[in-house]
């Protein structure tokens, strides 16, 4: 109402009513109870009457959200995930324009830029330095070369630009968020996209030098020699194949992480540091759990080796184990994996250190273990995401350790032999 007195701001707002009545009921006669109001101020309210409602906010490039999203200081950005919308946003941009306002991008906008990345040659900027992305595409369509973005990475760039939009929906940038539901899909069945390792990777893997005999565990552990050496690089491997735990959830252990719950020495998945330290994270709400210590494992002397790294006080159970630049232990540790297993001989399609995992989620169906407490021991969700199944998960406090336990006993690969492990040498070396 341009004015700072309540008394006069109710005043003109009571005018505004009314002539507002006046305009949905046609032109009235006179009336005496109608506020009076001098033409200047008449005027002054009616300019106020068509702009009732806050104002929308300016308008905003692509290349501004991307700064506003990256800086909000509403939910703070890991350095992985602003690693991936620095990458991901200008190669989108290629299509819709860096400085194209929002409001102006379209369905059709989106579809051009799902038609580029179907033809995107994979290290595109590494193979053709020369080209932008859009020409990449098009040089790829035109030769029809095979060497394109999988279908995961694809969608990976239309759900940074969907949720950049839905950010600015929330905002007040625009209305509606034009990628919304764009994405391709994948013909490959669920299933196909990770196998577990077979039996004689396996054994391929637990047989290498570094698990019989090694000229040593940094450069030298594809070499056959004497050290029997047990940090990360023995150890991890196994703890995924005998507990289905994730690379980063392993590599990321606190020595504290390893503890006695109800008698039964446990895991526990967190994201909370020994130190309040925020160099821990977990996939999911799901994620964070209690799961016991698999029999073999004791076997081998992984609580020997946990009660030295105590009397050594480190805090974390791998300490040779760097963080990242993107704020994760796996990524190096995933680097080396791949080199090992290549050395190893036990490569194979559609295999990866993911497969223990699968591995073990075969070993739990095998052992017949009942479904909850297999998705309770490997912090997988149960998928369905409806509200029954919400609010039934939200009652009672879940299954107790000694019941973890006893699920986990009867995992087994009958096919591995790991007998010459447990007499090796225990010491750190």
């Amino acid at each position: 109402m341009r004015t700072g007195d309540l008394t006069e701001a109710v005043r003109q707002a009571r005018i505004v009513a009314y002539d507002l009545e006046v305009a949905l009921r046609g032109t009235p006669e006179a009336r005496p109870d109608r506020p009076q109001i001098a033409t200047g101020e008449r005027q002054q309210a009616g300019k106020t009457s068509e702009s009732l409602g806050p104002p929308r906010p300016p308008e905003k490039t692509l290349r501004e959200l991307l700064a506003i999203f990256l800086n909000d200081p509403v939910k703070a950005r890991g350095d992985k995930v602003r690693m991936i919308y620095n990458n991901a946003i200008p190669i989108v941009g290629e299509v819709l324009g860096m400085d194209t306002p929002i409001r102006s991008i379209d369905r059709e906008a989106c579809r051009r830029l799902m038609d580029m990345l179907m033809w995107l040659p994979t290290n595109s900027k590494k193979r053709f330095p020369k080209l932008t992305a859009v020409q990449a595409s098009e040089m790829a369509k035109a030769k029809k070369l095979t060497s394109t973005l999988g279908y995961a990475a694809i969608n990976s760039y239309l759900k940074c630009l969907s949720a950049l939009m839905n950010f600015a929906i929330n905002e007040g940038y625009i209305d509606r968020n034009p990628a919304k539901g764009f994405r391709v899909v994948d013909p490959r069945h669920r299933r196909d996209r990770r196998l577990p390792f077979s039996n004689d990777q396996l054994r391929a893997i637990f047989n290498a030098p570094l698990y019989r005999g090694c000229m040593d565990d940094e450069y030298g552990y594809a070499d056959v020699g004497p050290a029997r050496p047990r940090r990360a690089r023995f150890w991890v491997p196994l703890i995924a194949l005998f507990s289905g735990m994730r690379m980063n959830e392993i590599c990321q252990l606190d020595v504290s992480d390893i503890r006695l719950v109800d008698g039964v020495d446990c895991f526990l998945i967190t994201s909370r540091s020994t130190d309040g330290g925020d160099d821990k994270k977990v996939k999911t709400s799901t994620s964070e759990r209690f799961v016991p210590i698999h029999p073999r494992l004791t076997e081998i002397g992984f609580m020997d080796f946990v009660d030295e790294r105590r009397r050594n006080g480190s805090a974390k159970l791998f300490p040779e184990l760097t963080l990242s630049t993107t704020g994760y232990y796996s990524d190096p540790f995933s680097k080396w994996f791949r080199r090992f297993i290549h050395k190893a001989k036990a490569t194979g399609p559609k295999t990866c250190f993911h497969s223990f995992r699968h591995c073990f989620r075969d070993a739990l169906r095998e052992a017949r273990i009942d479904h909850d407490v297999a998705l309770a021991l490997g912090g997988w969700s149960s998928g369905t995401g409806t509200e029954g199944t919400l609010t039934a998960e939200a009652y009672g406090r879940g299954f107790r350790v000694k019941t973890l336990f006893e699920a986990m006993e009867r995992v087994d690969y009958p096919a591995l032999d790991l007998t010459h492990l447990r007499g090796a040498i225990t010491g750190l070396e």
